[in-house]
C-alpha cells in the first residue's frame, strides 16, 4: 500500500477544501469528490489497496483521505486524464508541516502522519502554526 500527498491550492482551511469538494464542480457522476490530474499513478495498483491522499493545507498536512478508485476523464482539450476519486470527508491526521512542491507525491504509510485520537476531533481546532509547534514537540 502507497498514499498520495498533494496541496490543497487555493484552500484556507480544511472546511473550505471541504467546501470545494461538495460542489458540483469537483464532484463526479456518482456524487463522490475527485481531484483530477494529468499523470495517472504508476504506482495505482498499490495505492488503490488501501491508499489515502493526505491533504497540505496551508504548509501543513491537515487531513487525509481513503482514495476509491482511480478513473480516466478526458479533459476539454481531448488529452486524457486521471480523476482520483476520494471518500467523502477528510479524516484529521496530526498536523505535519510539509515544504511546497508541485504536483503529487507517494507517501510511505510509515512517512504518514497518524490520525488524530477520535476522543480529540471533537475539541476546538487549534491555529495550524500551534497545532504543528505542539506535534513538533510530542504533545498531539
Amino acid at each position: 500500500m502507497i498514499n498520495l500527498i498533494k496541496l490543497s491550492v487555493g484552500s484556507e482551511s480544511v472546511e473550505s477544501m471541504t467546501a470545494w469538494q461538495a460542489s458540483a464542480r469537483a464532484q463526479g457522476a456518482d456524487g463522490l469528490p475527485r481531484h483530477i490530474t494529468r499523470m495517472w499513478p504508476k504506482r495505482a495498483a498499490e495505492v488503490l489497496d488501501g491508499g489515502s491522499i493526505y491533504w497540505v493545507v496551508k504548509g501543513v498536512i491537515q487531513c487525509r483521505q481513503p482514495i476509491l478508485r482511480l478513473d480516466e476523464v478526458t479533459g476539454a482539450d481531448g488529452i486524457p486524464r486521471c480523476a482520483i476519486v476520494l471518500r467523502p470527508g477528510p479524516i484529521p491526521v496530526v498536523p505535519t508541516p510539509k515544504r511546497p512542491f508541485q504536483g503529487w507525491r507517494y507517501l510511505r504509510p510509515d512517512d504518514a502522519p497518524r490520525d488524530t485520537d477520535p476522543a480529540r476531533v471533537s475539541e476546538a481546532k487549534l491555529p495550524p502554526e500551534l497545532s504543528v509547534a505542539l506535534a513538533e514537540i510530542g504533545v498531539l
